[in-house]
């Protein structure tokens, strides 16, 4: 079936040439081009579209104001700025909304791959009624104490890069939100990013403190969520997943950018979990309780209850927010690697490894052998099932200890 997608831009002359350069991509896509707000959200009414694309400044309804009505009436489209006007007010009040920003001139290769993008992503996911939760998701629920120390460094006169970076970096939650405003385009930023420093200095103190403390991009894990799930155990389960990462990824010779790569992965593989406890807060405990009572892991007992897992839910949005393909790729199948088309061991092989070292090594401290659920499967497939117990030996006595205890 066809993907439904939308075109809003008050320039007539720019919806011809947008008709006329995608026209190779009928067979793909179904593709209505309007000049106003009103006339969208009226063929919004008959169509059901996947993706809408935005003009920001237009009379009448202008393109925030469209996006934030899709928002609310219908989450599970998503949402694309397209625009040459560089305002910064307006696109700060636009970075809750807009999944994605592009500036004009745009070249069409680009527009072409994220609406594509968009499009994949949403078959990620088999139920409707949780994309169109995830479509209403603006943050990333955070962890409530980092959360108040954030408010509060950026409030204080004498705050500085340095603190702010130390506290977003501890939080999967503030990590990925950052690194979707920095890699989206939305402050003209191009190339992907994922070191936090650096976002930050791309960004600057200014623009983070009116994020934060106006526009208020970052949120706290609730009440319910946290009596749901231990927050602090699975945070502190992605740090050291990633400190293990780094340690196989050095023996592997990996080179830095597919390291950085990896232990971004690895901290932002379990933000799925998350997302359920802070929106499904009473069908993630049914998930607590299957897995208490028939001894299943949270990816299968999210499989029973919800028919989707964790990995998927992260995957799903943070690749919405404009992460790199192999980050997504490897979070959507770090449980299942044997569905994962590559043939290499790369991000997605050493998320399955490094997790599951992590989970042995907080159960058993150090009496352990071979990681327990591992695809061995997929290890002789990307050739390293000779390697395990080199990387065992080296994660339960070496160095990598120390670094992850």
């Amino acid at each position: 079936m066809k993907k439904q997608i939308l075109f809003v831009d008050d320039e007539i002359n720019i919806l011809k040439g947008l008709k006329r350069s995608l026209r190779p991509f009928r067979k793909y896509w179904e593709m209505q081009f309007v000049s106003t707000g009103e006339k969208a959200l009226q063929l919004m009414d008959e169509i059901a579209f996947d993706v809408i694309v935005s003009d920001m400044r237009m009379p009448g309804m202008d393109g925030m104001q469209l996006l934030n009505m899709v928002q609310k009436k219908y989450p599970g489209v998503a949402r694309i700025i397209l625009s040459g006007h560089s305002d910064r007010e307006i696109i700060m009040r636009s970075v809750k909304t807009a999944h994605q920003y592009l500036s004009k001139p745009c070249e069409k290769a680009m527009l072409v791959a994220t609406i594509a993008r968009a499009c994949s992503l949403q078959d990620i996911l088999n139920q409707k009624n949780l994309r169109y939760l995830l479509g209403g998701i603006a943050t990333m629920p955070s962890m409530p104490l980092l959360y108040a120390r954030i408010l509060e460094e950026l409030g204080s006169p004498d705050a500085s890069m340095a603190g702010v970076a130390a506290i977003i970096e501890q939080d999967p939650g503030m990590t990925a939100k950052l690194l979707q405003l920095v890699n989206s385009s939305f402050f003209g930023v191009f190339g992907h990013i994922l070191n936090v420093n650096e976002a930050l200095v791309m960004l600057g103190m200014d623009v983070i403190r009116t994020l934060v403390l106006t526009m208020e991009v970052f949120s706290s894990l609730n009440i319910q969520a946290l009596a749901v799930i231990d927050a602090d155990r699975i945070r502190d389960h992605s740090v050291k997943t990633a400190a293990i990462a780094r340690q196989i990824a050095g023996l592997e010779k990996m080179d830095a950018a597919k390291t950085d790569h990896a232990m971004m992965a690895c901290f932002l593989h379990d933000t799925g979990k998350f997302l359920f406890a802070q929106y499904y807060p009473d069908l993630y405990r049914e998930v607590i309780q299957i897995m208490d009572k028939e001894h299943l892991s949270s990816y299968e007992a999210e499989k029973k209850v919800f028919d989707v897992t964790h990995a998927e839910l992260g995957a799903y949005l943070l690749g919405l927010w404009g992460l790199p393909d192999t980050i997504i790729e490897a979070i959507a199948f770090h449980h299942t690697p044997m569905s994962y088309l590559a043939s290499e061991f790369e991000l997605c092989g050493l998320i399955h490894v490094s997790e599951l070292m992590e989970h042995q090594e907080a159960a058993c401290q150090g009496a352990w052998e071979e990681p327990a659920g591992l695809d061995m499967e997929y290890m002789k497939k990307v050739g390293k099932d000779d390697k395990i117990l080199l990387w065992c030996d080296y994660i339960r006595t070496g160095s990598a200890r120390d670094e992850i205890a």
